[in-house]
């Protein structure tokens, strides 16, 4: 399988100006600024197969965003080479323009004051899509994201999660063959985020688009990516099968243990790290190639009436990945 994008060595800083306080420091620096570098991404490599789903994950100030951007050509990298379906992206030729998507979660592209058809419209001439393709798509993902009804509303008056589905039909009425999804779901609720995430992945299994997700939801990233590409401070910490995450990183099990009589919660610490103690129950984290001695001791030296053994939640996982602390 090709390899859609190409990414070697990316870097891309920023020189920020660093004022010393007060008055003083305001007149300071009108002499002699001081400025310093912000690292947004260092030396980022990676490549991406046609139709992959892949998770791009990190926390806030990760570098996620900026690494989007330079892949669709809004900015300018410092150093590094980027490959997007054969374009170097800031180059900005209308050929690749017009095979790629950026929806970002907190943007709106849609006109504010009418209705999202006008909007649809509108980029359909600017994408030049023929009038024919342009109502077999457009039918078709207003059948996926089911807002037949609605189309003719004004934007304004829709609510958060109808515009989102605006939004992804206004960023895919051009059918483009790669999609940048920067927090799709963010501010949705429980019911529409699920929506969302059932379009992302019919979207991609019908056309066979490449599509990078990022997300601080990890129900996201769970239901849609199996390869995902974690990023901190700029640096890749990890790129591959996210159940790999778990073998790599997880280096601990969670026991849960529910007692039948009262125990002391002091004593459990001769097992392992009590994440959790509200009788009859207990969770316990132990490393894990001790899991069956720690399991066995429990049983034999405490009261239990029932004992499961776990993998930790990956969204626990990752987070120890970011803060780099032990896990057990």
């Amino acid at each position: 399988m090709d390899s859609v994008i190409s990414v070697t060595k990316l870097k891309k800083y920023y020189k920020v100006h660093q004022k010393e306080p007060g008055l003083a420091g305001s007149i300071k620096s009108l002499f002699h600024r001081k400025y310093y570098d912000v690292k947004a991404v260092d030396g980022v490599s990676f490549t991406i197969d046609e139709g992959e789903l892949i998770g791009f994950i990190g926390p806030n100030g990760a570098g996620k965003t900026t690494t989007l951007k330079v892949l669709s050509g809004l900015l300018y990298p410092t150093s590094g080479e980027v490959s997007v379906l054969g374009y170097t992206p800031w180059d900005r030729k209308p050929a690749f323009q017009k095979q790629f998507s950026l929806v970002m979660g907190q943007k709106n592209q849609l006109w504010w004051d009418l209705p999202a058809i006008e909007s649809f419209i509108l980029n359909k001439e600017i994408y030049e899509v023929p009038d024919d393709k342009y109502k077999k798509t457009l039918d078709e993902l207003v059948d996926l994201l089911e807002v037949k009804d609605i189309l003719k509303i004004q934007v304004r008056k829709l609510s958060l999660g109808q515009r989102m589905k605006m939004e992804l039909i206004a960023a895919l009425i051009h059918s483009p063959r790669i999609l940048f999804l920067d927090e799709p779901t963010i501010g949705l609720d429980v019911v529409m985020q699920k929506k969302m995430r059932d379009f992302i992945k019919e979207y991609n299994k019908r056309y066979n688009a490449t599509v990078i997700l990022t997300s601080h939801y990890m129900d996201d990233v769970k239901e849609l990516c199996k390869r995902v590409i974690i990023i901190d401070k700029g640096k890749i910490l990890f790129d591959g099968a996210l159940d790999e995450i778990i073998k790599k990183f997880a280096n601990h099990k969670l026991i849960t243990a529910i007692f039948s009589k009262p125990v002391d919660q002091k004593d459990l610490k001769t097992i392992g790290i009590v994440k959790e103690f509200d009788f009859p129950k207990a969770v316990i984290s132990v490393k894990r190639a001790s899991a069956s001695l720690a399991a066995a001791e429990l049983l034999q030296n405490f009261p239990v009436a029932d004992l499961n053994i776990e993998e930790p939640q990956i969204e626990d996982i990752i987070r120890e990945v970011f803060t780099g602390r032990d896990l057990a």
